[in-house]
């Protein structure tokens, strides 16, 4: 299996949290843990990743509205609001230097925009702070990651949540050469082979067998 050597996090979303949680259950007979809710008028659920039978740091997230936000229009982050179920939307990568790899990527051509503070309360209250890039997701291409980085932070992939297994986590897209150009700028290249559209293909083993998203 090859995966992309910087790999944090995949991202599913969908317009109804709650439904999102149960689907995935659903299709992998795993339920994800509440992660905690973001200022942004968002909420995510979460299911660490093991791989080759180890546990990392990688896992999924899936991200929807928060039911306790204020209003009821649908955030925009992720394309939530554009969504009718769930997408498998965005990855992100955790390089070693953040501003150094946004940089590179930058001076290739591919602009992943400046790095900034995000943060989530989690469901006891404690606060988690990151830093990350996302002007990208997903305006131009899912294929193209978004950069993360933690600092003091302790990863969430670390917590005790429940877990699948990485199978595979590969992308299809209708000129897989220059979209590999495009993720190597990067420094974390992703397997994408020829499509009729920018997709990201995740396997995954629990539970319900393997399933694909």
């Amino acid at each position: 299996m090859t995966l992309p050597p910087l790999l944090d996090h995949i991202v599913i979303a969908g317009p109804d949290l709650a439904a999102a949680v149960d689907e995935v259950e659903r299709l992998t007979g795993v339920r994800a843990s509440p992660g905690g809710s973001h200022p942004i008028g968002t909420a995510n659920h979460l299911i660490a990743l093991t791989i080759d039978g180890e546990r990392g740091t990688q896992y999924i997230e899936i991200i929807g509205p928060d039911p306790a936000r204020t209003g009821t229009e649908l955030p925009s982050k992720f394309g939530i609001d554009r969504l009718t179920g769930i997408e498998l939307v965005a990855y992100a990568i955790h390089p070693v230097d953040i501003e150094a790899a946004a940089a590179q990527a930058a001076a290739a051509g591919v602009d992943p925009g400046p790095v900034v503070p995000l943060s989530r309360r989690t469901p006891a209250g404690d606060l988690l702070a990151w830093r990350l890039t996302h002007s990208l997701v997903p305006s131009v291409s899912p294929l193209l990651p978004f950069l993360i980085d933690w600092g003091q932070t302790a990863h969430p992939g670390l917590s005790d949540l429940p877990a699948l297994e990485l199978v595979a986590f590969t992308a299809t897209d209708p000129h897989p050469d220059s979209a590999r150009r495009a993720v190597n700028a990067f420094g974390s290249p992703l397997d994408i082979a020829r499509g009729d559209a920018p997709r990201l293909v995740v396997t995954v083993r629990g539970p319900r067998g393997e399933v694909t998203l």
